[in-house]
């Protein structure tokens, strides 16, 4: 086998479970059943590529969990660790060396392991990918199993954790931001058994088949990641999972505290521009701040033992206005149309996008443009959750912000599937939706449905990909052009939903962008 970046991915997805699997272990398996088999099995995974638990302490981690935000933060931790230097620590040499371990990724798996915020290199996936995949290929062979035999390697996600682990280690980071998966408790990347600080970001309902129905049961879950001796960081939660989470650290004997915020950290009055737009953001940054103070203590550099309260160091303040994040309220500019992209897989997280995209509105037309039927468009979708609930959550918070019943002219449902030859790009493929769904276009179809059911102003268009939305919107678009005045802004589109579909719309303008008319 070619050991180029091209063969790992390949070889990655076929780690992959697909739907049918899924949901045939989901019937035969309980949730509890599901959740113990998680850690120890990392466990042998680390062992079989010669790692033991403890080997992980190394690294230094910061532990982030959480349903909303999470990514959030863990950046904005990682860019404010990536100002300071060893010389700070009064330790020879330079640049802190910053790991960040995040998922999913938009359009390259390699996003997902980044050191000093950069992605790894195609060569350095490639190597790391390979050492996991001959380590795990030999421990089989010494084992007398088949090395090609799909048990002989972990599940996707598991796969690029233990890879990441390998990475860090390798690289030698100074410290290792680590955002969970799924829950925390037993989260595969739950297997660090010291870390150096944790933190916890906005909870909300999510990943109900593992993590359980209501707020109480899943900051049952999140703490989980809470440990002995350790300090940890919450943003301000609902009271029950508050106290949910109060009675987890005292039963580890680890000290929690939740962060109120700072008070340059406040969205109505803050000086600071935070590099990811949204004023929710403020509250990841107040978090990321209080974390990041407590680790650079424990490394010997001087913050203010007070910083939550004190001036904000220059340092931190540069670390949280060069923080980026790709496909988090994030806005492109052509010729023709403003794109806004930001993802929402939970009620409270597509009602914050939608929030997000209302204030752009406001900000960028006129009063009277606000409530006028201007053109917008809307791309949407949610392949694996209730997208229809959350295309009426959606709509709510749209037209209460705008005073609006039609807040898009047009709203275009698609799959995540990328092209319309090509299909999804190799790092995009996604074997756990329901082929038929896909090749009806059920679930676009009820969406549709479900639109024209809430607002019957709004044209409803379905597509099978994502590059035949964005070519109608860049059309829609440039007809409209053709009437309006050369100063008019261009026509705004809302790309949301589904993470898959925020990567996949990127990789699509990245690749293809519109033709000059």
């Amino acid at each position: 086998m070619t050991r180029t970046y091209e063969a790992a991915i390949t070889s990655l997805n076929s780690l992959q479970t697909n739907y049918a699997i899924v949901e045939a272990f989901k019937k035969s398996t309980t949730r509890q059943e599901i959740n113990e088999l998680s850690l120890p099995e990392t466990v042998e995974w680390l062992k079989r590529i010669g790692y033991k638990p403890s080997d992980l302490n190394r690294l230094n981690a910061i532990h982030v969990a959480g349903t909303k935000g999470k990514g959030s933060t863990s950046a904005f931790i990682s860019t404010i660790l990536s100002q300071y230097t060893r010389k700070d620590a009064d330790q020879p040499g330079s640049n802190l060396k910053i790991g960040l371990y995040t998922s999913p990724h938009l359009r390259f798996a390699r996003e997902r392991i980044k050191i000093n915020n950069a992605p790894l290199s195609e060569e350095q996936f490639a190597r790391y990918f390979f050492e996991v995949w001959d380590r795990l290929e030999n421990s089989a062979k010494q084992a007398g199993q088949d090395p090609n035999a799909p048990a002989t390697k972990p599940q996707y996600f598991r796969y690029l954790t233990v890879m990441a682990f390998h990475t860090y280690l390798s690289e030698g980071v100074d410290a290792a931001v680590i955002e969970c998966g799924i829950g925390g408790q037993y989260d595969c990347t739950n297997v660090i058994p010291q870390p150096k600080v944790t933190a916890i970001s906005s909870l909300g309902i999510d990943h109900v088949d593992l993590l359980g129905h209501t707020i109480e049961e899943i900051a049952w879950h999140k703490g989980g990641i809470l440990k002995r001796g350790v300090n940890g960081f919450a943003a301000p939660q609902p009271l029950g999972a508050e106290q949910v989470l109060a009675k987890r650290a005292e039963e580890v004997g680890a000290q929690l505290e939740i962060v109120a915020g700072h008070s340059e950290l406040r969205p109505e009055s803050s000086k600071i521009t935070l590099g990811l737009a949204g004023d929710f953001q403020y509250t990841n940054a107040s978090v990321a701040v209080a974390v990041a103070a407590d680790f650079l203590r424990q490394v010997g550099i001087d913050v203010p033992d007070n910083i939550m309260k004190a001036p904000l160091p220059a340092k931190f303040k540069t670390g949280l206005e060069e923080t980026r994040l790709g496909g988090r309220c994030e806005t492109r500019f052509e010729k023709n149309v403003s794109w806004y992209i930001d993802g929402g897989h939970t009620l409270e997280s597509i009602r914050l996008a939608g929030q997000w995209f209302a204030s752009r509105i406001k900000a960028d037309s006129s009063s009277e443009d606000v409530a006028a039927k201007k053109t917008r468009i809307l791309i949407f979708n949610q392949q694996t959750r209730n997208s229809t609930a959350l295309a009426r959550a959606l709509h709510e918070t749209l037209a209460s912000a705008l005073g609006n019943g039609t807040p898009f002219t047009h709203a275009l449902f698609c799959t995540n599937i990328t092209y319309k030859q090509a299909g999804f790009r190799p790092d995009l493929v996604s074997m756990n939706t329901n082929a038929d769904d896909l090749e009806l276009l059920r679930v676009q179809k009820s969406l549709a449905v479900e639109w024209n059911a809430i607002d019957p102003q709004a044209k409803t268009h379905v597509f099978g990909t994502i590059e035949e939305a964005v070519d109608f919107a860049r059309e829609i678009a440039g007809q409209e052009r053709k009437v309006l005045q050369k100063d008019e802004a261009p026509v705004m589109t809302f790309v949301t939903g589904s993470i898959h579909l925020v990567g996949g719309f990127l990789d699509v303008v990245e690749t293809k962008p519109p033709t000059d008319e």
